[in-house]
């Protein structure tokens, strides 16, 4: 089953380089940066917090980017984005490195070696779900020393994850010249935004990758690789957007709505993703606040829809909640799960208020008594 990350609960770290000291220069690299993190920030996509998508661009050493994907491995639980566009290049043994502003040919520790990534995500992600992206344009000579059996998906490939790799041939083919983005990219971000004509409701990365394959394959580009590792191929990276309702359908709400694409509250794991589904359950019933209002019978005016959208901290009763839900046209059991939901949630909060309260009164937190067991079995596991 397809879902949307909670994007309280997720985070995602892009990476590029365009501006290069030896190699050719990708000036649409920069392009992708601003475009992907508006993307994944905004109301087509994701809509995570802007604290939670790192950009970082032109990186000089490996250990900046690293650390970031360290840092957002530490922070996410539910999703993962890891994003990449630039140069790549393959070693003698075969394996894949990034390139960064001075990387040179021939000189692997001026790079980025993937599998170091690929290191953080396997032993210090806390979170459940990574989704790869790697645009990265190749030479010839670095494609004819790729392994016959292992391809670059394969080499990237990270246990509960989707992969998404455009393993272009050549440099001109992945960011022709006098375009806005790469190819593959550019690709990526009109799917997001226009959606799929026939597609599901929910963009899930098979999807996506299917109209993305597609699409390079019918302009000449490069096909691009993909790889699933325990149903990751199940996030969703956004609505569909070609599927949704264009104008206000009162009429309509008023039959069956029990098959309508509503966001799914079980997803639900923070305060953000509580309101941003909330939200999206406007916009899939394509109701204006003025129609919820009016659907509500008086209950919940339009100002309250406004004001219930967007607060920042959830609210003290349900009543309110549960008008929006219903004159949306949520069916009765799932505005049940949302209250379990809201419930839990407020439960969470008052515990973590009150963990603080000790904590500031000299008591130490217990997620940080807990990390030198962690790491001492860690060490155990290993042999150390």
């Amino acid at each position: 089953m397809s879902v949307l990350p909670d994007p309280g609960a997720s985070r995602a770290v892009l990476v590029g380089t365009g501006r290069y000291e030896y190699l050719e220069q990708l000036p649409a690299v920069s392009n992708n940066l601003q475009a992907l993190g508006d993307l994944l920030r905004g109301p087509l996509s994701l809509q995570l917090p802007a604290r939670h998508v790192t950009v970082v661009e032109d990186p000089v050493a490996a250990h900046t980017v690293v650390g970031a994907v360290r840092q957002a491995a530490a922070e996410a639980t539910d999703t993962l984005v890891v994003y990449f566009a630039g140069h790549g290049l393959v070693d003698a043994q075969d394996q894949l490195c990034l390139a960064l502003p001075h990387t040179e040919f021939g000189r692997v520790e001026t790079g980025l070696p993937y599998d170091w990534l690929r290191q953080v995500l396997l032993l210090d992600s806390r979170a459940e779900r990574h989704v790869v992206i790697l645009d990265c344009c190749y030479s010839g000579l670095a494609l004819g020393r790729m392994s016959a059996e292992l391809g670059l998906a394969d080499q990237a490939a990270v246990e509960g994850s989707f992969l998404l790799a455009a393993a272009a041939e050549t440099r001109t083919a992945l960011a022709p010249v006098g375009q806005t983005y790469t190819a593959f990219t550019g690709v990526l971000l009109d799917t997001l935004r226009r959606g799929i004509p026939g597609g599901p409701a929910l963009l899930d990365l098979a999807a996506v990758y299917r109209h993305v394959r597609v699409t390079l394959e019918a302009r000449g580009h490069p096909v691009p690789q993909a790889r699933d590792r325990n149903s990751g191929a199940q996030v969703a990276l956004g609505r569909n957007h070609a599927a949704l309702p264009a104008a206000p359908v009162t009429a309509v709400l008023g039959g069956n709505t029990a098959g309508r694409p509503w966001p799914d509250p079980r997803a639900i794991r923070t305060v953000t993703g509580f309101f941003t589904a909330l939200a999206d359950v406007r916009v899939v019933s394509g109701l204006t606040q003025q129609a919820v209002s009016e659907r509500s019978a008086g209950r919940i005016s339009a100002g309250a829809v406004s004001r219930l959208l967007n607060r920042g901290t959830l609210p003290a009763t349900w009543s309110t909640t549960a008008a929006y839900l219903s004159a949306c046209g949520v069916p009765d059991d799932q505005i049940t799960q949302w209250q379990a939901v809201w419930q839990q949630l407020r439960a969470e909060t008052s515990s973590a208020r009150a963990a603080g309260t000790a904590s500031a009164g000299g008591g130490e937190p217990e997620r940080k008594r807990a990390w030198p067991g962690r790491l001492s079995a860690f060490r155990r596991q290993r042999g150390h």
